[in-house]
């Protein structure tokens, strides 16, 4: 769900950058964007391709296409992430999508929970930083460049708020508002899921422990039962 995700994002950032004249500095801020999804998407490819059992077929079939999309040099190759959405597409079908995936997510979900507020923070961050610079063109602002959008982004979500960028816009105003308001809820968020991940294996033992104490304790009932009159 986290690389489906990653691979509709690149795939908007494309039809943005094709079908729409942006500013300058927005298409370096999308072009940075999807430069770090593609570090993403090769570590992706080396981890599938260090656990595929046969591994010149995973080649073959979509690991090409995976690496393709991965090598931010090529932009047509990046439309090869559209391989990756119906490789993805076909998984979650083929596990009857909702009922087995709702089980996945709950039987994890710490890390479900952690994934999902990574996403929603790069998300926010590219958006709200593509759109303070598209406002922000008073005279008094400051941010300028990708860069300096970037930074605030960052600064704003996490809520430290340097004061060296700063909105001067009202527009600009309240999406710094919003990414405040969601840098808190997801901070926290994720702060409890990366607990929940760690302290996942100790509940699995004690389930385990417990699972096992329970069949002992039926074969020891069994065998009473068989013995006594």
């Amino acid at each position: 769900m986290f690389m489906l995700a990653l691979s509709l994002f690149t795939i908007v950032i494309l039809v943005l950058q094709a079908a729409f004249r942006v500013d300058a500095e927005v298409s370096a801020l999308l072009g940075r964007a999807d430069d770090l999804v593609c570090v993403v998407f090769l570590a992706d490819f080396v981890y599938s391709l260090a656990r595929a059992q046969n591994r010149w077929q995973y080649f073959v079939t979509w690991g090409w296409l995976d690496l393709l999309s991965s090598l931010p040099a090529f932009d047509v190759g990046r439309w090869g992430r559209l391989a990756r959405i119906t490789r993805i597409t076909r998984v979650l079908r083929a596990l009857r999508a909702s009922r087995v995936l709702g089980q996945i997510l709950l039987r994890q979900r710490g890390r479900s929970v952690a994934w999902a507020a990574a996403v929603l923070a790069l998300f926010l961050i590219v958006g709200c930083s593509a759109a303070i610079l598209h406002f922000e063109d008073l005279p008094e602002s400051n941010i300028r460049s990708a860069d300096e959008a970037v930074w605030w982004a960052f600064a704003t979500i996490t809520t430290v708020g340097y004061g060296d960028r700063y909105p001067a816009s009202n527009e600009g105003r309240v999406i710094a508002a919003v990414l405040m308001t969601a840098g808190v809820g997801l901070f926290g968020a994720f702060s409890a899921a990366l607990a929940a991940w760690f302290l996942a294996p100790e509940e699995e033992a004690t389930d385990a422990e417990l699972a096992a104490l329970r069949a002992e304790v039926a074969a020891i009932r069994e065998l009473l039962e068989r013995r006594l009159p």
